[in-house]
C-alpha cells in the first residue's frame, strides 16, 4: 500500500467518522498548519484539530513533524492524532489518542518517529 494513498485514505476514513459523531470536518492537510482535519462542534464554535496517520497493521513507527508536535502541545485539550490501522484492502481500525506527545522535540529536529504499538496501547475509540 502507497504512503500517500493511505494518507488520503485515512483522512477520509476520520471525516466520515467525524460526521457519523455529529462534528462537521474540513479537510485542511494540503495548508500544513499542523494538524490535517479540523473538525467543527456544532453549536459551540469549539474545533477539535486532528492529525491523521494511515499505517499498514504491524508497522513499526509513525512519524509525526515537528510542527504536529507543536500544535498538540499549543492546544492539548483540541488536538486528536487519529490513527488508521489498515489491516487489508477492505478492512481497517480507527483510533483516537488525546495528548499524544508529552514534549517538544529538541531544536533543529523537523519530524520524530514514535513506536506504533505504543501510540496504539494508549490510544481510543474514537469519540
Amino acid at each position: 500500500m502507497e504512503t500517500q494513498v493511505s494518507a488520503a485514505r485515512a483522512r477520509a476514513v476520520v471525516m466520515e467518522i467525524e460526521r457519523s459523531l455529529g462534528f462537521e470536518p474540513t479537510d485542511r492537510e494540503f495548508e500544513k498548519l499542523g494538524y490535517d482535519i479540523e473538525s467543527r462542534v456544532p453549536g459551540t464554535g469549539k474545533l477539535r484539530f486532528i492529525e491523521v496517520k494511515g499505517r499498514i497493521s504491524g508497522a513499526d513507527t509513525i512519524t509525526v513533524t515537528k510542527n504536529e508536535i507543536l500544535y498538540s502541545l499549543n492546544k492539548p485539550d483540541d488536538f486528536i492524532l487519529a490513527i488508521v490501522e489498515f489491516i487489508s484492502d477492505d478492512q481497517h481500525r480507527a483510533h483516537y489518542l488525546r495528548k499524544p506527545f508529552q514534549r517538544e522535540p529538541d531544536f533543529g529536529v523537523t519530524s520524530v518517529n514514535y513506536n506504533f504499538a505504543e501510540l496504539l496501547e494508549r490510544a481510543k475509540a474514537p469519540d
